[in-house]
């Protein structure tokens, strides 16, 4: 036996090429140039950001975004901006009454703040269509959402995605949920905690990090971060937790990875994304928890070193794999 994202699958299995399809909401950027009050667009969010740099690191592998945008002009950039990438964008509805949403990045020493303007955003809509996200999902090796994929949606499209995401799981696909808390989405606490659990009930791989989960859950350290999420479901859970350790249970294998000191940091942005792109590369390449943790981690301190959610990596200075 070997693994495919950490489930247990037959060994032809483990050759396949990778098919990934993350789910969510791509946003205009508008992010801070070194010069004060210019600003770079371009297009991020989430779950997208992380399959960017999914693909970037696995340029092999089947790389699907899931979405709606909008029928306009920015909304076709976005679309040709993934199309370049090498995302398939074939399952993206557009939305003739809705845009896409936008945000503006702000720093302070290297931490970022948002401002959100994304409530006519058409990503809102992506759980109305159930044969939609089904098609979408049809067939994939791991699929992959967030918290802010729930908070975007009503309580009847939020119920369809975790649904068909149930659906999925029993067919055979790994679904992996970034917790990624952010209780501006809400109705309130208790409503984003509820749908949180709700979401790891039906998920493999939660990659959830520590100081939001201390916050909203009251989690006294990361082990009872994990002890929580195991307790739902999930059968892996990585705990992010800044620049400090990484704890993780999978599968129950459990340890603690501790990352190198990462000394320039322009911009935290993307980092948990990037983080994500880097433990599925290896991961769905050799299934080696601590070696995928370890290219999550040289994958986000290039990412933090640069201005912007997207940006080049240098794949030569990561200890990445050999593609399958």
């Amino acid at each position: 036996m070997t693994t495919a994202f950490g489930k247990p699958v037959a060994g032809d299995d483990a050759l396949a090429m990778r098919r990934v399809t993350t789910i969510g909401e791509c946003m205009v950027e508008l992010a801070p140039e070194q010069q004060a009050g210019l600003f770079q667009q371009g297009f991020a969010g989430d779950t997208f950001n992380t399959l960017w740099y999914l693909k970037s690191l696995r340029p092999d592998w089947t790389a699907r975004y899931f979405t709606r945008v909008g029928d306009d002009a920015i909304s076709a950039q976005m679309l040709e901006m993934m199309v370049n990438a090498g995302i398939d964008v074939d399952h993206i509805a557009r939305d003739p009454l809705r845009s896409v949403g936008l945000y503006l990045i702000s720093l302070n020493q290297g931490e970022r703040s948002f401002t959100y303007w994304r409530n006519q955003s058409a990503a809102r809509q992506l759980g109305a269509d159930r044969a939609a996200l089904e098609r979408a999902v049809e067939g994939m090796d791991l699929i992959y959402l967030s918290g802010i994929t729930l908070g975007i949606l009503d309580d009847a499209g939020r119920a369809t995605l975790l649904n068909v995401l149930r659906q999925a799981r029993a067919a055979g696909a790994t679904i992996a949920f970034d917790s990624n808390l952010r209780v501006r989405l809400w109705p309130s606490e208790d409503a984003m905690c509820a749908a949180t659990m709700q979401a790891a009930a039906v998920s493999d791989i939660v990659l959830p990090s520590y100081d939001d989960e201390a916050d909203f859950f009251g989690d006294a350290d990361p082990q009872g971060t994990i002890d929580r999420y195991l307790r739902a479901g999930a059968g892996s859970v990585i705990v992010k937790n800044g620049a400090g350790s990484v704890h993780y249970n999978h599968f129950g294998a459990s340890g603690v990875v501790i990352p190198k000191v990462q000394s320039e940091i322009v911009d935290t942005t993307s980092a948990g994304d990037s983080f994500n792109a880097g433990f599925f590369a290896e991961l769905g390449r050799s299934g080696d928890v601590e070696a995928s943790i370890r290219l999550a981690c040289e994958v986000a301190h290039q990412v933090i070193a640069r201005r912007g959610a997207l940006v080049p990596l240098d794949l030569g200075k990561l200890s990445l794999g050999a593609s399958v």
